[in-house]
Formats: structure tokens, C-alpha cells, sequence
């Protein structure tokens, strides 16, 4: 979709929304016991740039060892309860949201790992700076022109499937 980011509306979204799912998870593992249910905020702050999006999801849900960031890029690494089995209460197939039906892959160790490869793809980045004992900050940066789309590796933008395929009658 468009929505002035450079086409990557969808993937905002899909980004925004792992981040966001993470932060109120952290929080409520951290906070959610509280008698008087007072839970601190997660923040989120967007800006507009000249040429970028930067996108900033806050929280105060505890933080991540130092020692432990890089895991979260690894696929299939979470710090969730592992999603029940199928047969197993709590179980879904899917869920539905306002685009359509959308597999559950929550606690699979997926969202952060495809938020960032999204992210580089359109240019961007996602990064996470966290302070164990207090919360995490995650910041998503993408192109807002849409001229540093497809940011994929040389040996892959000069491969043969890149080249034009048109077929044209014999002798031309």
C-alpha cells in the first residue's frame, strides 16, 4: 500500500504491530501482577523526515540481557511460552484482523527476525537498545522516498533472473 512511506505502508504495519505485541508482552510479564493494575506506558513516536521514517516503540517491560540482543535477530529464538500444539486448549489455526486472515506465528521465535529483513529490504533498519532492569527501545528507519528500495546483496541484483526476458522474434 502507499500511505507517504514509499509503498511500504503493509510492512510498516506488519513491523509496528510485532513491535508492539513484544513491548506489551515484556510489560505485562514485568508488571502485570500489580494490585492496582497500574501498568507503565508504551510509548511510540514517529518522525518524518526529509528522507526518512523512524519509527521509536518503547517500554518498560524489564529489558533484554545485553548479552542476549543478538539472539533476537536468530529465527525460531523467543523468550514466549511456546504456543500450544494443535488438540491443545488455546490453540488457533489463525486469527482475523482488518486485512484478512492471518496465520499465528506469535512465539515462534519469527517477528523481530522478518521485521528487520523488511526493514533492510525497503532500505531501512531495525534496531533495539535495551537496558536489563528497566525496558527496550526499538527503532524502525525507513527510506521515505522510496529510492533505496530492494536493498538486496550485488550478487543478486546482477543475476542472470535480472536481465530482460522479452522475447523477441528471431533475427532482431
Amino acid at each position: 500500500g502507499g500511505g507517504g512511506g514509499g509503498g511500504h505502508a503493509d510492512h510498516l504495519h506488519y513491523i509496528v504491530s510485532e513491535l508492539l505485541k513484544n513491548s506489551m508482552r515484556a510489560t505485562l510479564e514485568r508488571h502485570g501482577q500489580k494490585e492496582d493494575g497500574d501498568l507503565p506506558d508504551i510509548t511510540v513516536v514517529i518522525a518524518r523526515g526529509e528522507n526518512d521514517i523512524t519509527v521509536k516503540v518503547g517500554d518498560r517491560g524489564g529489558g533484554i540481557p545485553h548479552r542476549e540482543v543478538k539472539k533476537c535477530w536468530t529465527y525460531c529464538y523467543s523468550t514466549a511460552d511456546p504456543p500450544p500444539l494443535e488438540g491443545e486448549e488455546g490453540h488457533e489455526e489463525s486469527f482475523q484482523d482488518d486485512r484478512g486472515t492471518v496465520g499465528a506465528l506469535a512465539g515462534y521465535g519469527f517477528g523481530l527476525p522478518l521485521s528487520r529483513l523488511y526493514s533492510r529490504y525497503f532500505g531501512g533498519d531495525l534496531s533495539i537498545m535495551s537496558m536489563e532492569g528497566y525496558g527496550t527501545d526499538a527503532y524502525v528507519h525507513l527510506n521515505r522516498l522510496g529510492s533505496d528500495c530492494e536493498n538486496l546483496p550485488l550478487r543478486v541484483l546482477n543475476s542472470p533472473a535480472s536481465r530482460d526476458s522479452t522475447l523477441t522474434p528471431w533475427g532482431e
